[in-house]
């Protein structure tokens, strides 16, 4: 693995660390480390930092997060790049994948309500010409994100994973 690739998953793990500690984890100076940052981003392979939020804790109200499953008629010459950086540019939409599988993209997106989803599929989604069908699915729970475990341990504290039959 290259040091880029270490310090990637170092910063993908945690991107609070302090540069010294980094330089600490993969034999660098923290000049270097600092320097080996700022490369990756001016080459836009890091792209943001980020927080991994739980936010049934918060009491700011609950928004709704959909997924979206989207069959498509692939443009000529184009495939469904023209299509991703289309839907890409909604914004409530969050992320924009193409898929191998029943579907051909995956649109998540983010609203305030059911009502709301239900608007962007009718009124936006659903009337590009190329689209041929939507599924969208609701998030109910969150168990995990981003490899973070969201509110599963049990309320003792004692660390061991709730288990139900």
């Amino acid at each position: 693995m290259s040091i880029k690739e270490k310090l990637t998953q170092i910063l993908k793990g945690n991107s609070r660390l302090a540069n010294a500690d980094i330089a600490k984890m993969i034999g660098l100076s923290e000049k270097e480390v600092s320097s080996l940052i700022k490369e990756l981003e001016d080459d836009k392979i890091i792209l943001k930092y980020s927080a991994v939020i739980n936010d049934e804790m918060l009491d700011n109200g609950q928004s709704v997060t959909a997924f979206i499953e989207v069959k498509v008629t692939p443009e000529r010459d184009k495939g469904f790049d023209s299509l991703g950086e289309r839907l890409q540019k909604f914004p409530e939409v969050k992320s924009v994948y193409l898929m191998s599988g029943a579907y051909d993209i995956l649109v998540v997106v983010e609203g305030k309500s059911l009502r709301e989803i239900a608007s962007f599929v009718s009124n936006k989604l659903s009337p590009i010409g190329r689209i041929l069908s939507t599924a969208t699915h609701f998030q109910l729970k969150k168990y995990k994100e981003n490899g973070v475990i969201m509110g599963t341990i049990d309320e003792e504290g004692s660390g061991r994973l709730n288990v139900a039959f």
